[in-house]
């Protein structure tokens, strides 16, 4: 018997799928359970306009995401910091300075985890960053350190 699964099921497989499970197992448990429905032709056509909404879904999430890292990675993001009088910063730069600038600067809030500075922040200059967004996604963002005024 095949059935779709309406949700993960551990031994058998994930959402929407389409698997073939004995006859007793498939009546008598998956689909009382309301984890699996029978794979009828009709079903099978609601599956496939599913599978087609969600990827139309990813697509545009993707397509957002691509102009979000292009406006991050177009200019650098300024961070301030306070300095000694040899250009060495007081303290370093931390990942929650750089959401709070990338939110003050580009509009967009990210979460202070998905950042990761590459190198340590302790001096002036120009320092690189990279925010990752999930499923092989990232950018490299520029950070711009000068001093506090």
């Amino acid at each position: 018997m095949d059935v779709i699964l309406i949700q993960d099921v551990n031994t058998l497989g994930g959402k929407n799928e389409v698997v073939k499970v004995k006859n007793g197992y498939g009546r008598n448990f998956l689909i009382p359970q309301k984890v699996a429905v029978e794979a009828s032709p009709s079903n099978l056509k609601q599956l496939a306009e599913r599978l087609k909404v969600q990827k139309k879904k990813e697509d545009a999430m993707l397509a957002e995401l691509k102009s979000v890292i292009a406006k991050l990675t177009e200019a650098p993001v300024k961070l301030t910091a306070k300095t000694g009088t040899s250009g060495k910063i007081f303290g370093s730069i931390t990942t929650v300075m750089i959401a709070r600038a990338i939110r003050e600067q580009k509009g967009y809030e990210i979460d202070r985890r998905k950042i990761h500075i590459i190198d340590e922040v302790k001096e002036l200059g120009i320092h690189k960053a990279k925010v990752d967004f999930a499923n092989g996604n990232e950018a490299e963002i520029e950070l711009d350190v000068v001093a506090e005024a």
